[in-house]
């Protein structure tokens, strides 16, 4: 029943007939809408972000249909809900599954006075009680509350019975069936003329469902913001690895034999420009004992710390085998069995390349990476790559070896796949080929170096790249 005003609060107006058809025609709108976007728009393909935005859509979905059948009961004047009243689609989304909405709202008024307490059908379908039972008077209503909930139950009432404080709480139901339900009770103590409280009265909801969403809505918010930290963590942790292994080349740097003999040398790493953590791409250059230079560059599939941990062994092992005087060509054929044979087995490619600065002389290998490209008297081409397969591709696989006579004042680019954004292979060259004009008239490798980066760089970069230039001394 309709809760008695207490004696210092007058009564609320009823609300105007139209204006609440307008407000339950404009939220069943809204309701169908939402409704429809929660089935067609938003797919639970197992991402944590999808499921959190599946679980939004399925909260306001009820929370949508609970105002449609609270304004319906406002309009009707009826304490039971019109299941047909409601679109379709938010019918068979608001109410649990094996229910119907008559059972998600009822009502019960306990008489003080005469210990009578009365029931609505519905408050029997939410408790699971056979409508045969005589209702449970306020002394009986803890039997049916979960145990851990009694006490709460017991003081929400005593303060209402004895203070006239309104009743606004959840507690969990057990039925008859052992399911437990969460129900939200409001209420207010019933006043006769002399301000005394002669009866309780009570609307119970049923929310189990409501409150299911809700916390698939935490939960998966929750899962989300777990996994955005860990790929925060885990983009910071792979950014700080790449940096620690690549030189820190912040302008050109001269490995010289003597000036007649030197390599002018400069190196760039283009970060790519989605959020993707840090890639394997590598580039590198080391002084040999016997006055050779070693100079590399390649990059590992993929992204993350596993993938980056992966280049810092490879390039570590590389550097080790070129000190003690591995050729190319057997420098690959080591580093392929060590990508094909590590705990985490992954494709890479790579070039690497001695340079005598005695003879000039370039003795190369590639494991299916782009050819150096050579730059000379302001006309740039590929190198012809000798045979080699992906790093990590086949086992035991044998490698080609190449030689270049190079010539005081050529410009030789190894680069990384990527550096072109949106082109590879021969398209990738012939742009960074068309430089050649340009490079020719650079002072320095550092200024080459620029030029590529200035040319390229401003481009959306699906994946990280590395550069490296190495002028040869007169």
């Amino acid at each position: 029943m309709p809760p008695h005003a207490f004696m210092d609060r007058p009564a609320a107006q009823p609300p105007e007939p139209g204006s609440v058809d307008a407000l339950i025609s404009q939220t069943r709108r809204l309701l169908g809408d939402v409704d429809a976007v929660r089935r067609e728009a938003i797919s639970d393909d197992g991402d944590p972000e999808r499921r959190w935005q599946r679980a939004l859509y399925e909260l306001a979905v009820h929370q949508l249909s609970d105002l449609d059948t609270h304004l319906a009961q406002l309009r009707d004047g009826l304490p039971r809900p019109t299941v047909d009243t409601l679109v379709p689609q938010a019918r068979d989304a608001a109410a649990p599954q094996g229910e119907s909405l008559l059972s998600r709202v009822g009502s019960a008024e306990w008489n003080l006075l005469t210990d009578e307490a009365s029931w609505s059908g519905e408050l029997y379908e939410i408790l699971g009680r056979s409508q045969d039972a005589p209702p449970l008077t306020l002394d009986e209503l803890p039997s049916v509350v979960h145990s851990d909930d009694q006490a709460m139950l017991t003081r929400m009432v005593t303060d209402c019975l004895i203070e006239g404080k309104p009743i606004d709480g959840e507690f969990r139901v057990v039925r008859p069936d052992g399911t437990a339900r969460t129900v939200h009770m409001m209420g207010e103590p019933v006043l006769d003329e002399q301000g005394s409280t002669a009866s309780m009265w009570a609307v119970l909801r049923d929310v189990s469902e409501l409150r299911r969403t809700e916390r698939t809505v935490r939960e998966t918010h929750d899962s989300l913001q777990r996994r955005r930290h860990r790929e925060q963590t885990e983009q910071r942790l792979a950014a700080q690895l790449q940096e620690a292994v690549l030189p820190p080349w912040g302008g050109s740097l001269r490995y010289s034999q003597g000036a007649p003999q030197g390599l002018d040398l400069a190196a760039h790493h283009l970060p790519s420009s989605t959020n993707e953590p840090a890639g394997g791409d590598w580039y590198d250059a080391l002084e040999l004992s016997d006055g050779q230079t070693l100079l590399s560059v390649g990059g590992l599939t993929g992204h993350g710390v596993a993938v980056t941990s992966g280049m810092a062994m490879l390039l570590g092992a590389m550097r080790g085998m070129a000190v003690s005087g591995t050729p190319p060509h057997k420098l690959m054929g080591w580093l392929n069995q060590l990508a094909d044979s590590s705990a985490q087995p992954t494709l890479g490619s790579a070039v690497c390349c001695s340079y005598d600065p005695r003879s000039r002389m370039l003795t190369w290998a590639q494991a299916g990476h782009p050819a150096p490209l050579l730059f000379r008297d302001g006309v740039g081409r590929a190198l012809t790559a000798p045979e080699g397969v992906l790093l990590g591709a086949t086992r035991g696989a044998e490698y080609g070896q190449a030689e270049e006579q190079l010539r005081a004042g050529d410009l030789l680019l190894l680069h990384t796949d990527g550096l072109v954004p949106h082109l590879t292979g021969e398209a990738a060259a012939n742009k960074l080929l068309d430089l050649a004009p340009r490079l020719a008239g650079a002072a320095t490798a550092q200024d080459c170096v620029r030029t590529v980066v200035e040319e390229f760089a401003t481009s959306e970069r699906a994946d990280d790249a590395c550069l490296l230039i190495a002028r040869i001394g007169s």
